[in-house]
């Protein structure tokens, strides 16, 4: 039996990630004692925790049986997941969070592009759920990476971070922030599990051994805001703090801005790396190769990524 519309195999396999991850004192258990084959909660602890049967839980671990939202919300809060892991569970057992369907993505709104023209100094990009490139101004291109000089197929941040050396050196903390992406990537997954976009974006990471080793720890995330430590030939170091904005007219586009603390020395070097820039005209259409990071925001229609 599966869970209706659910993923009962991830489910199970999420399930085992996260028991791996605790140890009995840490759930205020006591320890018999007993030498334990392999990390983490046993099962007999789990259904312990969430006052369900071993057997019960044995089968949902298994994916030969549905749990009821009850059941899944015990087993949340015995396994200790957050605000994110839980919404990601019951994603899973095919009860997610309401969404309204995704709208296309091809074409960047026109207030989307008007918004990237008016920010001044400010990096921001325009990006779809999973993360494809829409849009950008030219202090993104300046901070991060030419993104007009990719294909249109390559322009996917989480590609990008891994497949970009300009890009990837950008980053003072890599790692930190690579995972991150990847979880919030994974989170995806249990909205949109049949995503074309998020499969061929899968595929052609197979190759990558940090994106596989992150994306089978199954960690997920909704990241809508963060600070993030950035180090560029120009200027130096930079910490700035970023947030994402999502309009009402197109909720499957997000625009990601990047601001400096006021008097800071990164505010000081986010307006010297801005002074770099060519004054640009507002966004508008154009697919071709850039010319420099001082380009225009591009917009165009995402290849399959």
């Amino acid at each position: 039996m599966s869970t209706s519309g659910g993923r009962p195999k991830e489910l199970g396999a999420f399930l085992r990630t996260r028991r791996a991850e605790l140890t009995p004192q840490q759930v205020g258990l006591p320890s018999d004692g007993t030498p334990r084959r392999v990390a983490g909660l046993r099962r007999a602890e789990v259904a312990r925790l969430a006052s369900i049967s071993t057997d019960y839980y044995t089968r949902i671990e298994q994916g030969r049986m549905p749990a009821s939202t009850p059941v899944l919300e015990s087993l949340a809060r015995a396994l200790r997941l957050s605000p994110d892991q839980r919404a990601y569970l019951l994603g899973l057992a095919g009860r997610p969070p309401a969404e309204p369907p995704d709208r296309a993505t091809a074409e960047v709104t026109e207030h989307n592009r008007r918004l990237l023209a008016q920010l001044a100094t400010g990096p921001a990009l325009v990006v779809t759920r999973t993360m494809d490139v829409l849009a950008w101004n030219p202090p993104a291109a300046a901070l991060l990476t030419d993104f007009g000089r990719h294909p249109v197929r390559d322009r996917n941040y989480v590609w990008l971070l891994f497949n970009d050396p300009v890009l990837r050196s950008r980053y003072r903390d890599w790692a930190d922030g690579a995972r991150a992406c990847v979880a919030h990537l994974r989170m995806h997954t249990a909205r949109r599990p049949d995503d074309p976009r998020l499969h061929r974006l899968l595929a052609r990471m197979a190759d990558q051994v940090d994106f596989q080793r992150w994306w089978q720890a199954r960690e997920v995330a909704v990241h809508d805001s963060g600070n993030k430590r950035f180090r560029h030939p120009l200027v130096g170091d930079l910490t700035l703090d970023w947030d994402t904005l999502t309009s009402a007219t197109a909720p499957d586009q997000h625009i990601v801005v990047w601001t400096a603390e006021p008097g800071s020395a990164s505010e000081h070097r986010l307006r010297a790396l801005a002074a770099h820039t060519v004054a640009a005209a507002p966004p508008g259409p154009g697919s071709g190769p850039s010319t420099g990071p001082a380009t225009d925001p591009r917009r165009g229609a995402p290849e399959p990524a």
